[in-house]
């Protein structure tokens, strides 16, 4: 059961990658659903088996490296913590998979497109039951070979390479300080299995080694450099750029990168070393400032955007962010917890956008939309189920966590936790205006598209629906269903070890003990972002243009997301052009080319130009050169002797 849920995807893409000219399309299609679906069932076993009765193991298949001291097994892993990401990854996968029968039907690769699916989901599964780090490193480059696949799908679009490269670049980035992160704990633990790691973890705190020439506290430079890889992975602030570009893929690409699976990877990577960064408190405040930071930016740059697909990204980073300070101040109980009802709201969202654009003939932008309410009330129904559930508002899915983690920020008691608690406040009253805002451009108000696209507005088959349906189910329920064994009473029992308990304070316990402004204030304020955008949008539709206008520099800061691909543009792209230009017609062109392989034709073809100027043709001018040699022989006997 456990290893069939974890290679059934990737016994599915191997059928619909290299046989999917002989079964077709619908085979594809049936082969990758009916894999996820099982997949799915067996996941909620798995939850049930792990979670709630407890019955842990590792499953080891083989050794996979054994060299010197390095020994890496594969191996499966299977406690509270994978079961949670088995059942996340495989039911929004499922779902996934399923709506894109419908969405992609009129697509000419849907074949590779179904395998790019499935290959993905099997590298996700295959990092998340990862039992050492160098299993997880191969989840971890895999799921971003796969983003690079997904997202460039329609590789006939130079923005979607342009995006795909992009992803793919700044994600190795990220990946690069992973790597190191594991080279060091592999320097200083001698090993790569996380319980061996874990074991051996108290006794390195406080301990130093030299890295780029200082000595400095090795827990903390290694648990910083595992950071920096949950950075780029997770699009926290500083590598995130990549995120909204990634909305040049299919819907569908969108639901399952960008929502549920390979941008939570960081925030498991940090729940799942937590015994590490627990010994690490400045990686800690590290992961808090950043994520409190990510919060509030990508809040402010959502609520500008009119691109239906790049709000919604935002949106992810932000949340996000809500999950990697939750992280910070120790309750990774609270991060997990809103891991999981994020998954389902913002699949729910990317796909009901994904059936708006469906309806709208691919139109994307909402100034173009509007008025669609009535056309479409299927979508418009679950479209607002997510919006409530990613506002926080009682009693969906995202109420219980969201409110959990600024409960747990306030109850640390930190300065740090502080600063989180106040940016994650002012995000859920950005995060309530830029969802409502999206509601109101796209369904209501009067039809701004165009007569011909009106009047092709329809809603989307059932085989899009159903899947909505389930998403909006979790994004209803799974908070109340949840919190007990989450973050609620029952929550040592069903994490046992899988995540480490902070020794010294448990925010856990304290946020169930914060003032009652605190459990408060995330309502109001999700209340007073809806009351402002219904003003905005709906009462007084000509006030956002009065204030872009009035506050034009702030306006265009945000709308430019904070100009952070124009400072890396400035920092780094143009200097790197600028040099490998240089190298290529300086370096290679001029140098080596120039006095190599071209340099030796050039002077070969000159010499033959002017060799060739002596065959002249002419008998008398051979009996001359003749006359002259026989001098110069002559001359050289003679002279040669004296």
């Amino acid at each position: 059961m456990y290893a069939a849920a974890i290679f059934l995807p990737l016994v599915a893409a191997v059928v619909a990658g290299f046989f999917g000219r002989w079964i077709g399309d619908r085979g594809a299609q049936i082969v990758t659903c009916g894999a996820l679906l099982i997949s799915m069932v067996l996941g909620w076993v798995i939850l049930y088996v792990v979670g709630f009765r407890g019955e842990t193991r590792t499953i080891e298949l083989f050794t996979w490296i054994q060299s010197g001291g390095l020994e890496a097994a594969w191996a499966l892993r299977f406690d509270t913590l994978t079961a949670v990401m088995v059942f996340v990854v495989t039911t929004v996968s499922a779902m996934v998979h399923v709506y894109s029968v419908g969405y992609m039907s009129h697509d000419h690769s849907i074949p590779r497109f179904m395998a790019y699916l499935s290959i993905f989901t099997f590298f996700m599964l295959m990092l998340v039951t990862a039992d050492n780090f160098v299993q997880m490193f191969f989840g971890w480059e895999g799921v971003g070979l796969a983003s690079y696949l997904l997202i460039g799908f329609w590789y006939d679009r130079p923005s979607a390479n342009a995006a795909a490269i992009k992803a793919f670049v700044v994600n190795r980035v990220g990946d690069f300080g992973f790597a190191l992160g594991i080279m060091a704990c592999f320097y200083l633990f001698g090993a790569v299995g996380f319980d061996a790691v874990f074991a051996q973890a108290p006794q390195m705190a406080g301990k130093t080694f030299e890295f780029l020439g200082m000595q400095v506290d090795a827990l903390t430079t290694a648990c910083i450099l595992l950071f920096i890889g949950a950075m780029g992975k997770s699009a926290q602030l500083g590598l995130h750029t990549w995120l909204p570009d990634a909305m040049e893929g299919p819907t569908p690409v969108s639901a399952l990168i960008h929502a549920a699976t390979m941008v939570t990877a960081g925030v498991f990577m940090v729940c799942r070393l937590s015994p590490l960064f627990e010994l690490a408190p400045v990686a800690l405040t590290m992961v808090t400032v950043v994520g409190a930071s990510t919060a509030i930016f990508a809040a402010t740059v959502g609520m500008t955007q009119f691109d239906i697909k790049r709000v919604i990204a935002y949106s992810t980073c932000s949340q996000l962010g809500y999950m990697f300070f939750a992280a910070g101040v120790s309750a990774y109980q609270a991060a997990m917890f809103h891991l999981m009802t994020h998954a389902f709201f913002k699949a729910l969202l990317f796909l009901g956008a994904g059936s708006v654009i469906h309806a709208m003939s691919g139109e994307q932008d909402m100034r173009r939309m509007g008025g669609i309410w009535r056309l479409i009330p299927s979508t418009y129904v679950l479209m607002w189920i997510g919006s409530l559930a990613l506002a926080g508002l009682p009693f969906f899915a995202g109420y219980y966590s969201k409110d959990m983690i600024l409960e747990a920020a306030w109850g640390a008691h930190t300065g740090v936790g502080r600063y989180a608690f106040w940016m994650g406040l002012l995000a859920a009253l950005l995060t309530a205006f830029y969802s409502w805002r999206l509601l109101f451009l796209t369904f209501h108000g009067a039809p701004r598209a165009e007569e011909k696209v009106m009047a092709h507005v329809h809603e989307s088959p059932p085989v899009m629906i159903v899947p909505l349906v389930v998403l909006a189910i979790g994004a209803v329920l799974a908070g109340a269903l949840g919190y007990g064994w989450f973050v609620g009473h029952e929550q040592k029992e069903f994490w046992g070890a899988s995540i480490a308990v902070a020794a010294h304070h448990d925010p856990l316990e304290a946020a169930h003990h914060v003032p009652l402004w605190v459990q408060l204030g995330p309502i109001v304020v999700a209340l007073l972002g809806i009351a402002a955008a219904w003003w905005a949008y709906i009462r007084d539709p000509a006030l956002p243009g009065r204030v872009a206008e009035r506050f034009r520099a702030i306006h265009q800061f945000f709308y430019n997301k904070w100009y952070f691909d124009e400072l890396y543009d400035h920092l780094f792209v143009r200097p790197a052009f600028f040099i490998g230009r240089g190298l290529w017609k300086t370096g290679d062109g001029a140098l080596i080319d120039g006095v190599g392989p071209d340099g030796v034709a050039a002077l070969t073809r000159i010499m033959s130009v002017r060799t060739s100027r002596l065959q002249t043709g002419y008998v008398y001018h051979y009996a001359f050169a003749m006359l002259i040699g026989v001098v110069v022989l002559i001359s050289w006997y003679i002279f040669g002797r004296i």
